[in-house]
C-alpha cells in the first residue's frame, strides 16, 4: 500500500476537520478569540529535516515521517496518525521569521499518548529523530483557508501583534501546524500559528 493511499484511506469518512484521530492535550489559559494561551503537557514528537520551499518541505517531510508510521521501520509496527503536522523554521532562526527567508525547515508528528521514546520503534531512516518536548506554554491563532505563505504571514503578523500589545514574549520560531489533509475544503480546515512563550 503507498503511503498517499494510506492516508486517503486514514481520512475517509472522518469530514473535513478529522476529529476521530488523536490530537494533543492542552488547557487554555486565556481565550481571546481568534487567540489562545495554552498549557502543554510533555510531547513526543517525530522530527525530519527538509530543504526547499515551506511547500515543497511540508509535502516531502510528511511522506518520510508517513512512512514510519506506515510500518516503515525496524519492527514494521503500525502508528496512528495524530494531528496537527508541525513544521518550523530550522535552526535559530529569529522570532519575526519570514516564510520567504526560510530554506531549511523540520516537520514534525506527534507520536501517540500512548507511546513512549523507549517504547516507540526503532527507524530505519536516519532523518527521523525523536524528541521528547518538555511541558510548555503556547501562544496561538487558529484559522481556516488554503495553506499559502500569504495566509500564514498573514495570521504570524496577526498573533505577533497580539503578544506586543499584552507584553508576551515569543521564545520560539513560529510554527506552522496543519490539523487536516490537503483534499479538504478550505472553509473545514482548521490552521493554526503557534509560538512558545518564555517562562
Amino acid at each position: 500500500m503507498s503511503v498517499r493511499f494510506a492516508v486517503m484511506v486514514l481520512f475517509l469518512g472522518l469530514g473535513g476537520r478529522c476529529m476521530a484521530i488523536e490530537t494533543p492535550a492542552y488547557h487554555v489559559e486565556f481565550e481571546a478569540k481568534p487567540f489562545q494561551i495554552r498549557d502543554y503537557p510533555p510531547l513526543l514528537t517525530a522530527t525530519v529535516h527538509v530543504s526547499g520551499t515551506r511547500d515543497e518541505a511540508v509535502s516531502s517531510g510528511f511522506r518520510l515521517l508517513a512512512h514510519y508510521i506506515f510500518g516503515g521501520n525496524q519492527t514494521k509496527t503500525k502508528i496512528a496518525m495524530t494531528a496537527p503536522v508541525l513544521q518550523t523554521p530550522a535552526g535559530k532562526p529569529a522570532v519575526t521569521a519570514t516564510v520567504a527567508s526560510v530554506t531549511g525547515w523540520d516537520v514534525s508528528f506527534i507520536m501517540p499518548s500512548s507511546y513512549t521514546k523507549a517504547s516507540l520503534p526503532a527507524t530505519s531512516d536516519a532523518a527521523i529523530h525523536f524528541s521528547e518536548v518538555p511541558a510548555h506554554r503556547m501562544a496561538v491563532i487558529a484559522f481556516s483557508g488554503l495553506w499559502t505563505d500569504a495566509n500564514l504571514q498573514e495570521h504570524q503578523q496577526q498573533l505577533l501583534d497580539f503578544l506586543a500589545e499584552r507584553h508576551l514574549t515569543p521564545d520560539s520560531a513560529p510554527i506552522y501546524a496543519f490539523y487536516n489533509p490537503p483534499w479538504t475544503p478550505w472553509f473545514w480546515r482548521t490552521n493554526e500559528v503557534q509560538y512558545r512563550l518564555a517562562n
